[in-house]
């Protein structure tokens, strides 16, 4: 009796095998060692890929092939399950009609199904410890996989590090060519500045070889001196060291002698900037002579061109632009709105001998003045008539207290140059 329940339990049990879903599986009832049980489930080798893959592949390719056999145990551990579940239910069943059959002698018979693990929890607590130890795995190589990807990183910071360091020395390299530039611009500067102190001191020295050859050493006085331009050129002529100061009037005196034709030139002429004719007497071609202030022009009624000495002074002041020409001594003209309300700016060039078409520069030849001068005086205001009469009759000596007729106040270029001069009397001897 016993021997065909057996036989009908090992027929329910193979029936109950084939009824459950597991396409290319079917379950047994295998009796196991406890040892075996507690060991777990034997894992399978996992073939790693070899070949000429870097390290970081293959961990890569390790990883994925240990998610998909993770992925795979996750639903066989589901299959399984479902299966252990059915197979307890017909097991319980069978064990009923077992001891339905034999309840006399339940006590003396044999468990046929003894050897069978009867709690199916076990068999789940196995397949779990399995997967875990695949997600150990998993963990472990994902772990070394990004450890060698940070070593792989480091070549890349390296190369950073190595860039800035590049960098710092660029800078470095820039600054000092920046310093050795600066020192060259000094050096070449000081270089320069000596140079011109030297010219200065050759110019200085040349110029007193020059005078004491000509015997100008022993000037009676410092204003005893004239100025000779004997050719009509665009190079010769005189330069004024002093510049003027903002005039709301002015006296100039000087003394000319000139035989040029036609028109005597520029005896002198300032120009500042924005305005190059701010104050110019000239004397160009058949044209009488003009006296230009701030580009305005007045026709003086004065004739000079006879070879001889002559004194002349025009005066001039801001209001209502008076103006008043003298000739040795005589005035000869006056007029009004030439230049008027506008003062003299400071800081200009004073020229004597040429017409300046841009400060202390362009002379044209036509407009040179071709003679000799003496005895340029400016004053900052009108001069009576009187102290202009004593002046041109040789009975004053009344220097400019704006710019005086003083040797070291006048260079000459081009090859102008100073000669003792005539004597006042002289002078007027020869009118």
């Amino acid at each position: 009796m016993l021997a065909l329940l057996a036989a009908g339990v090992a027929l329910a049990v193979a029936a109950a095998a084939q009824d459950v879903p597991a396409p290319g599986s079917r379950f047994v009832c295998t009796a196991l060692p406890p040892e075996a049980v507690r060991a777990g489930c034997p894992l399978p080798a996992m073939p790693m890929q070899g070949g000429a893959l870097s390290p970081e592949e293959e961990l890569r390719a390790a990883v994925l092939q240990l998610r998909e056999t993770v992925v795979q145990q996750k639903e066989t551990l589901g299959a399984q399950r479902e299966a252990i579940r059915e197979l307890t239910g017909k097991l319980a069943r069978c064990e009923g009609l077992a001891g339905g059959k034999a309840s006399g002698r339940g006590a003396t018979g044999k468990d046929t199904m003894g050897d069978l693990p009867r709690d199916p929890g076990h068999v789940v607590e196995q397949l779990s410890r399995s997967l875990q130890t695949l997600k150990d795995r998993l963990e472990s190589l994902e772990h070394q996989l990004r450890v060698n990807v940070s070593n792989a990183a480091l070549p890349g910071d390296f190369r950073e590090v190595l860039q800035r360091r590049l960098g710092e020395l660029e800078r470095q390299l820039l600054r000092k060519v920046a310093e050795l530039e600066d020192e060259k611009s000094q050096l070449h500067n000081e270089t320069s500045a000596h140079r011109q102190k030297t010219e200065s001191a050759l110019n200085a020295l040349l110029q007193r070889v020059t005078e004491l050859e000509r015997g100008n050493s022993a000037f009676k006085s410092p204003d005893a001196f004239k100025v000779s331009l004997p050719l009509r050129t665009n190079y010769l002529y005189g330069k004024v060291k002093k510049t003027l100061p903002e005039l709301y009037a002015f006296t100039i005196c000087l003394w000319l002698r000139s035989s040029a034709s036609p028109g005597i030139g520029t005896p002198f002429s300032y120009a500042v900037p924005g305005q190059a004719n701010e104050i110019v007497l000239i004397e160009w071609g058949n044209n009488p002579i003009e006296l230009l202030i701030n580009d305005k022009v007045a026709q003086l009624p004065l004739f000079v061109s006879d070879g001889k000495w002559h004194h002349i002074c025009v005066t001039w002041t801001t209001r209502d632009g008076l103006w008043e020409a003298f000739q040795d001594g005589e005035k000869l003209g006056t007029g009004e709105n030439l230049a008027p309300w506008h003062p003299i700016k400071p800081g200009g060039v004073l020229i004597l001998g040429q017409e300046q078409d841009t400060i202390g520069g362009r002379f044209d030849a036509t407009q040179a003045f071709v003679g000799e001068l003496s005895q340029f005086n400016i004053w900052d205001r009108v001069l009576r008539a009187q102290e202009i009469v004593n002046m041109a009759n040789c009975s004053t000596n009344m220097p400019g207290n704006v710019i005086p007729w003083v040797d070291n106040n006048v260079d000459m270029f081009g090859g102008a140059s100073k000669w003792p001069v005539e004597t006042c009397e002289e002078r007027l001897l020869d009118l």
